[in-house]
């Protein structure tokens, strides 16, 4: 089946700013930065935002899938209710284990895990250890096309997943993010902060703790990207469309793009700042990230205001350059007329699907 989506992708261009915050640390504590256009900026890894996306599905809706090194006892938990025996099921679970996983973490559905207990039946629960290429191709056999993304791996589609033996349940990822960096020079600061006991004697003075915090505040540019396409591809099946599927994702990836924040600090350092600014473009072509190469100065009104002028005026530039190769197919601008709420946005987004 044709994919009427192949290279359509909405991009997020989304202004953020955060007061008193350290939203993602280095291996020191410190919050993450980078040198961009001679200046250093704040910074958040993109998968510090993918994880907080990711986790914040299940608030709408969607079943996420299992992210982890400790696959072998949900294993062993399907094998055995497949009807295998205790050292049927721990003999199968460690050579599904050592296929899939190999001491690294392995992104998987319940579905999944429900067809390799199958396998496993299917095999008389007599697995091969060494894992011959036999053995493998059989495994790549029973587990392509076992992946829906309408039922329990929403998260794998958009996130993607590399198994390094077996191939078929490689996924390209849907979504693409980028480090999230602020649009202006950033000092990182410290908080000297003091802890006293409760319980204290007459002779006991000062406090019982002393630490430092590092901290910043910021305007932070995120560019995301939800590639159409993809994700389309992981909603069909034979000659059925789900459109209904794909837009219930787009919706439910697109509040959880809006509510989530990464969780460092969140604590002792709140940082619960929702968007200020999105420009959504729905386009074909080459992606489109603004590199914010010139760090914006603060007006009297802080750097949310110049940030959106900067980015306004960049795309318009940006546009009038590509010509065709532009490829807009539809635009929306959140966060300036009060009366386009982020629902609006997401029914626009589901109405050119439905429309393509």
């Amino acid at each position: 089946m044709s994919n009427p989506f192949k290279g359509i992708r909405a991009e997020f261009h989304i202004i953020q700013s955060f007061p008193v915050t350290c939203l993602n640390r280095d291996d020191v504590g410190s919050p993450k930065s980078v040198i961009v256009g001679g200046v250093n900026r704040a910074r958040v890894s993109s998968q510090a935002w993918k994880r907080s996306v990711r986790l914040a599905l299940p608030e709408f809706g969607i079943k996420i899938a299992t992210r982890s090194k400790k696959v072998e006892p949900i294993l062993k938990k399907a094998i055995l209710k497949a009807g295998a025996t205790e050292d049927q099921s721990d003999h199968c679970a460690a050579v599904l284990t050592k296929a899939l996983a190999d001491d690294t973490l392995l992104f998987i559905s319940d579905t999944e895990i429900d067809r390799l207990a199958y396998f496993a039946n299917e095999n008389n629960f007599d697995l091969d250890e060494k894992l011959s290429k036999a053995f493998i191709t059989k495994l790549n056999k029973a587990m392509s096309g076992v992946l829906d993304a309408s039922v329990d791996s929403l998260d794998i589609a958009l996130f993607g997943r590399m198994v390094a033996k077996v191939k078929e349940m490689n996924v390209e990822p849907a979504s693409s993010f980028s480090h999230a960096i602020t649009t202006h020079k950033v000092s990182n600061e410290q908080d000297y902060f003091t802890a006293l006991d409760d319980i204290s004697n007459e002779d006991d003075s000062g406090s019982s703790h002393i630490g430092i915090n590092e901290y910043n505040s910021g305007t932070y540019y995120r560019y995301v990207s939800l590639d159409l396409g993809v994700l389309f591809d992981r909603f069909v099946t034979g000659d059925s469309e789900h459109i209904e599927d794909m837009q219930t994702a787009i919706e439910a990836f697109v509040k959880a793009l809006f509510v989530a924040i990464p969780v460092a600090r969140q604590n002792t350092m709140s940082g619960a700042s929702s968007w200020d600014y999105a420009r959504v473009l729905v386009r074909k072509g080459q992606r489109l990230q603004i590199g914010f190469d010139s760090p914006v100065k603060a007006a009297g009104s802080g750097y949310s205001k110049p940030s959106i002028a900067v980015l306004s005026e960049t795309l318009a530039t940006k546009k009038s350059l590509m010509g065709s190769m532009f490829g807009e197919l539809a635009d929306f601008e959140w966060g300036i007329d009060s009366s386009f709420s982020i629902d609006h946005l997401i029914d626009g987004l589901k109405e050119v699907v439905t429309k393509k």
